[in-house]
């Protein structure tokens, strides 16, 4: 008889059944992104050609994930996690009733983020880059609108994290567990 079957039979539970989300590259790229922003936001003023470095590889990063949008698994598609307003406002009113449902992949308000947030890394890489070109170079004003946008992008991961702790303390399950392993309970 196997540890399963003698677990039921003693009284006990099996183990939840967990259903792979997250393929690898999903994986690998979000944790890569949360590395290289967290190093582009520190080496802005002290290290200008590795903040230059760091920005291009972001937007190869973006640039990679928008292609596996379309072409990657079902969880990593748009397809599966762009909503269209109403279902992610419903879902913002859900939420705050405390009656979300529960998601297997993004919830229409994580889809809404991750979309947000792949916008905002173009516009800050976009807006840093111009800053490297004849027209913008040394222009502090936009240097201005260049670091502005970098904390907005800042104050959105925190939203995000804030979104992701919620959502793992409202269905008891490790968000950050499944970004890692690629696995959530079924």
């Amino acid at each position: 008889m196997t540890d399963l079957a003698l677990s039921h039979e003693a009284g006990g539970q099996a183990p939840p059944a967990t259903v792979k989300v997250w393929d690898p590259f999903v994986r690998v790229f979000h944790w890569s992104l949360a590395a290289l922003v967290l190093a582009a936001f520190l080496t802005g003023d002290e290290a200008q050609k590795l903040h230059i470095v760091l920005g291009y590889a972001i937007v190869a990063l973006v640039a990679a994930r928008i292609v596996w949008g379309f072409v990657g698994p079902r969880r990593a598609r748009f397809a599966d996690f762009v909503k269209p307003p109403a279902a992610i406002l419903r879902y913002a009113g859900q939420a705050l009733r405390g009656e979300a449902p529960r998601y297997l992949g993004h919830n229409p308000l994580g889809g809404a983020m991750a979309a947000a947030l792949l916008a905002m890394l173009l516009i800050v890489s976009g807006l840093g880059y111009l800053l490297t070109t004849d027209a913008f170079w040394g222009l502090e004003s936009f240097k201005e609108v260049h670091e502005a946008a970098a904390y907005l992008l800042l104050g959105m991961v925190g939203l995000h994290v804030a979104g992701v702790a919620w959502t793992s303390l409202a269905h008891r399950e490790n968000l950050v567990r499944a970004m890692i392993t690629g696995r959530k309970p079924a």
